[in-house]
């Protein structure tokens, strides 16, 4: 089977090859295309007689050219709303931004399900990205609107004791894989939540989610 080879494809075959090269004879002539046409001529000849003596494995890896590797990605990371996915984890630990993030989750929502506890977790989380925030999981907890506590837990004069151990085992779990990049799929991107007893106003809002005893909305 004859291929027909890029001038790139000939170069490489060449290099591959060694020092393959061509006697060429210049032309007396007074006309200098023909001389030049000649010597070309002389060396595609060469070319060729060096690219017919590569072996066909060779010829067919030129042919077909570099292959180009693979993009390397990294898949989201897995999450699991359950107790043994949790317990599968490594023990929790985190500075002040995870302290913040496992109190929040304790006080906030331990009373709810695995979904219910990670969708507090989520708003948290996407209140520190969104506009009009503070910029930190502190910050977004501890602040205050309107001269209210944006929790209730931070302003109810009760100490921050996490006294139910497994409870506080669950939220700690809860932060760390949060904060290390698990999905955010529960809530829609929702900034706002309130336990479906009361209502308060969150202005121009959307609600996106419904969660255990919690509702959930996202800014307009």
């Amino acid at each position: 089977m004859r291929l027909q080879l890029s001038e790139t494809m000939v170069a490489m075959a060449l290099m591959i090859s060694g020092a393959a090269h061509a006697d060429v004879t210049v032309s007396q002539s007074n006309t200098p295309a023909q001389e030049m046409g000649a010597e070309f001529a002389a060396l595609l000849g060469a070319e060729h007689d060096t690219v017919n003596a590569l072996p066909q494995a060779e010829l067919m890896a030129l042919a077909k050219g570099p292959e180009a590797k693979a993009a390397k990605t990294e898949a989201a990371p897995a999450i699991d709303y359950t107790d043994a996915w949790l317990a599968s984890l490594p023990a929790p630990q985190g500075d002040a931004e995870y302290d913040c993030l496992r109190e929040a989750i304790y006080f906030e929502s331990r009373g709810e399900d695995l979904p219910g506890q990670f969708a507090v977790a989520e708003v948290i989380l996407n209140r520190v990205e969104a506009a009009g925030f503070p910029k930190t999981v502190c910050g977004v907890v501890n602040s205050k609107g309107k001269g209210d506590c944006a929790f209730s837990y931070v302003c109810d004069a009760a100490p921050e004791v996490m006294r139910d151990p497994m409870a506080a085992d669950r939220a700690s779990r809860i932060a760390r894989a949060m904060l290390d990049g698990a999905p955010r799929n529960l809530t829609q991107g929702a900034t706002f939540f309130h336990a479906t007893y009361v209502s308060p106003n969150f202005g121009d809002v959307t609600r996106t989610a419904a969660i255990g005893a919690h509702l959930f909305y996202r800014a307009n």
